[in-house]
């Protein structure tokens, strides 16, 4: 029997809710057979209009760190579903075939390979069977936070689809939440530590330290803030879910991770390049990445930095959908060696194509102040030339091991205060300071300083660690800091446009020219203490006007603006499509103001 014919739609599903179960022991109880099906489970990631092109590219969007670089053009439906306005015939989304489809799609096949495996699978003696049940428990668990984090409260469905089951409402998220922290207790029971096994040798399959960390992270949402349907944001009123109690969990969870010392961190740029690079081999800091095949993603196309030609490195002329805020860059201390690697004020142009193989070099061209490059993700850090004109086939690393440090720290101040969190939070913040101890010191001397001076060097931490890695938005939500962060960050790109506060003392124009080798530029007028004059006696060839031209500031106020168009705090969630709306058969409905 085929995979596909046994991964059947849903439609098949319900016109033959008697399938064989013949054909699910054959499946369920043949390591080989039920590996297939579990690996079906991530088809559901890569169609076009799911994961691959529109929840990864647009979930997460915007923030105090990250926006829509285009986001100015507000009658562009993108726009509208990442400043905090979407409507519900949204173009982007509103589509049968969407990611809402693509999600429940997945948790379906996760269904059906959950109940297929604990039927047939003797999971007790069999370890293969085993890592098969826990990956398909927390990919189902992973799909249902993700739903969570964009819609709210949505339906819950934990067993294959039956007729009676079609159509049935929303649940309280906390009811999904208790299901998917347990699943993922169970799981973790059931899967290896990274490199234990064949299966966990690489980071495209799910292991012990990834499983704890997500758990970790499930928690730590579980315990915060979110926006209710009857508009309030609040915790959880359910006693399961009590904020201590998730907190613990976050904490112990974290802490197996690090002390089993099954992943190491690394150097912070060595993580990124490993990806790019495509080495997915576990132990390192990735933990999880969903895969991508050559032809299937749009990561680099979306969070890479520009190339405006094909070159040498990339016969794909794309990148940089979305970039960081100006600010970003002049908000990392200037010996923060993540900045240069996270925040790029360069594009490629240049290049010719010689062939589909083939290409000159290209070289490095400065944008402008009101758009940047997130550089993580880089087409010359590559190893392979990307020939797709769209897809990138980069894995999307949906967790590193610097997150589960910065939870265990978050958690364990909540707990048991800034000494006992101390470590975690240093062990992160030195890697960004090699060559500056008296900075880390410093640091960590006013973090400790009480709870509070704690947990806002953890909201800033995770700023400078994670930007661009679409984590900021759910931090913010569950912070309670959503509204007010973007506010500031409003306040914060007029001051840097009128370079007034914290932004005084630039110079008016950048200084520039390429390198030696061709393609590399330099750049002067980006750093506090920098002059025109000295940029001038430089002798670079070429200079531009970087906060004015032509009188008029580049950081306009539509631009500004355009960062959220509703109050954040009223859209923490995105409708239901109408598409989703109309087959529903009137059990769904929208909430938050739609």
């Amino acid at each position: 029997m085929s995979l596909v014919g046994f991964m059947a739609s849903c439609s098949d599903v319900l016109e033959a809710p008697t399938k064989s179960s013949l054909d699910e022991q054959v499946i369920f109880s043949t390591p080989i057979l039920a590996e297939g099906a579990v690996m079906g489970i991530h088809q559901s990631f890569s169609e076009t209009n799911s994961y691959r092109g529109r929840y990864i590219p647009f979930y997460g969007l915007n923030t105090d760190l990250e926006w829509w670089n285009s986001s100015e053009n507000t009658s562009d439906d993108r726009a509208l579903l990442t400043a905090y306005n979407p409507n519900v015939g949204s173009t982007q989304m509103n589509t049968d075939n969407n990611a809402w489809a693509k999600m429940y799609e997945g948790i379906e096949r996760a269904n059906i390979c959950i109940r297929g495996l604990r039927a047939y699978g003797d999971v007790a003696n069999n370890p293969e069977l085993a890592q098969l049940l826990g990956e398909a428990l927390t990919l189902r668990a992973f799909i249902y936070f993700d739903l969570i984090k964009a819609w709210g409260d949505v339906p819950a469905r934990f067993e294959p689809l039956s007729t009676e089951s079609l159509y049935i409402p929303k649940s309280d998220r906390d009811v999904i939440y208790k299901q998917i922290i347990a699943d993922l207790e169970e799981s973790a029971n059931l899967v290896p530590w990274p490199k234990e096994t064949p299966a966990t040798r690489t980071t495209e399959r799910v292991n012990k330290a990834f499983v704890k960390g997500f758990l970790a992270r499930v928690a730590l949402h579980a315990g915060g803030y979110s926006q209710r349907p009857d508009g309030s944001i609040r915790l959880s009123n359910d006693p399961a879910l009590e904020r201590v109690a998730m907190y613990t969990k976050a904490k112990n969870a974290a802490l197996e991770v690090i002390n089993s010392e099954t992943s190491v961190l690394g150097g912070f740029e060595q993580n990124f390049r490993r990806l790019c690079e495509e080495n997915n081999a576990a132990g390192f800091e990735s933990l999880y990445e969903l895969p991508f095949s050559e032809g299937r993603g749009r990561v680099l196309y979306t969070f890479g930095v520009k190339h405006r030609t094909v070159d040498k490195y990339t016969q794909q002329a794309q990148g940089g959908a979305n970039g960081p805020l100006p600010t970003l860059f002049y908000d990392y201390d200037k010996d923060d060696i993540r900045r240069d690697i996270t925040c790029v004020p360069y594009y490629w142009d240049g290049g010719v194509a010689i062939s589909q193989t083939q290409a000159t070099g290209g070289y490095q061209v400065p944008n402008k102040l009101s758009q940047w490059y997130f550089g993580k993700l880089r087409y010359e850090w590559m190893k392979r030339v990307v020939t797709s004109t769209n897809d990138d086939g980069i894995n999307w690393q949906v967790m590193r091991l610097a997150d589960v440090y910065l939870m265990a720290a978050e958690a364990i101040n909540e707990l048991d205060g800034p000494e006992a969190a101390a470590p975690y939070l240093e062990e992160v913040h030195k890697r960004a300071f090699p060559n500056n101890p008296a900075k880390v010191e410093a640091f960590m001397t006013a973090a400790k300083a009480d709870k509070d001076a704690f947990f806002n060097a953890i909201v800033d931490e995770r700023a400078f660690e994670f930007a661009g890695e679409m984590l900021r938005k759910s931090d913010l939500i569950r912070w309670n800091l959503l509204s007010s962060k973007l506010t500031e960050a409003k306040n914060n790109l007029a001051a840097l446009a009128n370079r007034t506060g914290k932004y005084a003392g630039y110079p008016d124009k950048i200084y520039y020219k390429t390198a030696a080798d061709g393609e590399t530029l330099e750049i002067y007028g980006l750093e506090k203490g920098h002059t025109d004059a000295e940029g001038v006696a430089l002798g670079y060839p070429s200079s531009k006007g970087w906060f004015v031209s032509d009188g008029v500031n580049i950081i306009t106020d539509a631009k500004i603006n355009s960062l959220f168009l509703r109050n954040p705090d009223e859209r923490q969630y995105w409708p239901i499509w109408q598409v989703f709306l109309d087959s529903s058969n009137g059990t769904l409905t929208n909430d938050y103001g739609y």
